[in-house]
């Protein structure tokens, strides 16, 4: 309970704040707490696979690293990708200034919502990407050992002998994409997919500042994931995720202050679910929870990329989610109990 313990008290707090939002406006201090609730509650089922991930880099870090992501991170989180980030996506796609949209934010919240969803081709073209290539990279991993689907996964973990085997998918899956939509989304989708593709290359490439001819590769691979590099690596990959999410919170309500009292409480369960998974050792002893999770990822950046197109319930993209950490749990459970009997 201890590692929950921070995200109680922002839930108390940012409950408390959205039910006196909703008496100073005309929804009501009870219909803001119940909007801020199922925000929340949204989150975490959106961002669980998000947290499993998290821990598998997690882990590798430093104690220090770990409270910094813990806090510094939340805040980065919170307000930087859940309040800036859509006020600076609008701000570009409106040439309006970062003041302006701020105030439009609360002021005329449809007309905000409106841009916000002008801008999804952009947002869900540089998440899906970044997102896709997070999965590739788990998918055609020629050093894992333990492959939860079998035969088909040890066959797809051998192709990662191909040199950028990862980066060459997605250049096709965007190719195929920017085929599909309407010719003057064309430009968006490439630009916005190429900078998720050129980010995740350069956050993963990182580690030539670590190289080390007496340390061997080693050395690289960990500092790769237990410092600044996993920070940021983290804080990417938390943005990706949290794309879907503040967009769809638009469609449960268009009050900016809600949806960032609703998400943060999300956010920060998220972050404390995450260290919980790495104090508990929960990652080595249901070996099959990352498996699930990065299948999770890979669905969701699909789904990103199809919804350009056609239109995802949230409530499809949370559950698909919650179905492979399931299944991967129950895989791994039934395998541990092999092992027992062995």
């Amino acid at each position: 309970m201890k590692y929950f313990r921070l995200s109680f008290l922002v839930t108390f707090f940012c409950l408390g704040m959205a039910y006196y939002w909703g008496t100073t406006h005309e929804m009501g201090g009870i219909a803001a707490l119940t909007l801020a609730i199922i925000l929340s509650i949204m989150e975490v089922s959106l961002s669980f696979d998000n947290a499993v991930v998290n821990a598998t880099v997690l882990k590798e870090m430093s104690e220090k690293w770990q409270r910094l992501f813990l806090t510094v991170g939340i805040l980065i989180a919170v307000f930087g990708m859940r309040l800036f980030f859509p006020i600076a996506i609008v701000a570009i796609a409106t040439g309006l200034g970062l003041v302006d949209v701020a105030q439009m934010a609360l002021n005329s919240p449809a007309e905000y919502a409106r841009h916000l969803t002008d801008s999804h081709v952009s947002i869900a073209a540089f998440g899906g990407t970044f997102l896709l290539l997070v999965f590739l990279g788990f998918l055609f991993d020629e050093e894992r050992e333990l492959h939860w689907l079998g035969k088909p996964e040890r066959i797809l973990s051998k192709m990662g002998k191909m040199e950028s085997i990862s980066i060459l998918v997605a250049l096709i899956v965007l190719a195929l994409a920017n085929y599909l939509v309407p010719e003057e989304q064309r430009h968006t989708l490439l630009l916005s997919g190429l900078t998720g593709i050129i980010l995740f290359v350069a956050v993963n490439s990182l580690d030539v500042f670590f190289e080390n001819e007496e340390e061997g590769e080693a050395i690289v691979n960990t500092a790769k994931r237990s410092g600044v590099m996993g920070f940021i690596y983290l804080e990417i990959l938390d943005a990706s995720f949290s794309f879907d999410g503040v967009i769809g919170a638009f469609a449960i309500t268009q009050d900016i202050v809600i949806i960032m009292l609703g998400l943060t409480i999300g956010a920060m369960f998220v972050r404390s679910l995450t260290v919980y998974l790495v104090k508990k050792g929960t990652l080595d002893e249901y070996v099959f929870l990352e498996h699930g999770a990065h299948y999770a990822i890979g669905v969701l950046a699909f789904i990103m990329l199809i919804s350009i197109v056609h239109h995802v319930p949230e409530i499809v993209t949370g559950l698909t989610g919650v179905a492979f950490i399931v299944l991967s749990l129950y895989s791994s459970i039934k395998y541990k109990k092999k092992l027992v009997t062995a």
